[in-house]
């Protein structure tokens, strides 16, 4: 039985949940097979179908069994390739970890609606909506949270690049698109999360695309 990592993921330029487990795996320096289809295509959805009954990316297959949604990958990738530091090894900043990634997997819904994820536009600022800037608020704060009581190892939340950055890191992007304004401390980590090897590889994939999908082309 094959035992390669095969990921199957949606555009890269607007599929946010597709970001997180090639993100994650990238910059831990997996090798895997990456199958890109477009979203809302004709035959997008019945060639999802073949991987997985859920119909909808990310879905990872590796050897006899099938993982997807996002946040159940990182945790397969973490049980998988326990040698790779896919949560930090601190137990207080693992459970810290896995809990903002959890909130991020269920949560934040008005900030998803209001800002699609668009990586190849950059949108002037605009008014924000109360329940919008609420989200934005609380994922400053635990940002800084993070910074300041587990980021000494490095620029990232739990210093080194973890699966709470892969979590994280299309909010940054929808931040960057949507310039949004930052305090000094979530700045310097979408930076960080910006400058990331991995990020910029995602970034001139994304770039590279012909497909376009109209409803994502503006300000929501």
């Amino acid at each position: 039985m094959s035992t390669e990592l095969h990921l199957i993921i949606g555009n890269k330029a607007y599929s946010s949940w597709s970001m997180r487990p090639w993100v994650a795996m990238t910059a831990q320096d997996l090798k895997f097979r990456e199958t890109v289809l477009p979203l809302f295509a004709p035959e997008t959805s019945p060639t999802i179908k073949k991987f997985s009954d859920a119909a909808k990316v990310p879905i990872l297959v590796h050897g006899g069994i099938t993982v997807w949604e996002s946040l159940a990958i990182l945790e397969y990738l973490a049980d998988a390739f326990y040698d790779k530091p896919f949560w930090p090894t601190d137990p207080h900043a693992r459970a810290v970890a896995r809990a903002i990634s959890s909130e991020m997997h269920a949560g934040f819904q008005p900030l998803r609606q209001a800002m699609s994820m668009n990586l190849r536009k950059t949108f002037p600022a605009r008014p924000i909506a109360p329940d919008v800037q609420e989200n934005i608020t609380r994922i400053q704060a635990m940002w800084n949270d993070c910074r300041v009581k587990f980021g000494a190892g490095g620029p990232f939340l739990f210093g080194a690049f973890s699966n709470a950055d892969a979590m994280y890191a299309p909010i940054v992007t929808r931040f960057k698109t949507y310039s949004v304004d930052l305090d000094p401390v979530s700045r310097a980590y979408s930076d960080a999360i910006l400058t990331h090897a991995s990020i910029k590889q995602w970034y001139a994939d994304a770039a590279q695309e012909k497909w376009v999908i109209e409803k994502y082309e503006a300000p929501l």
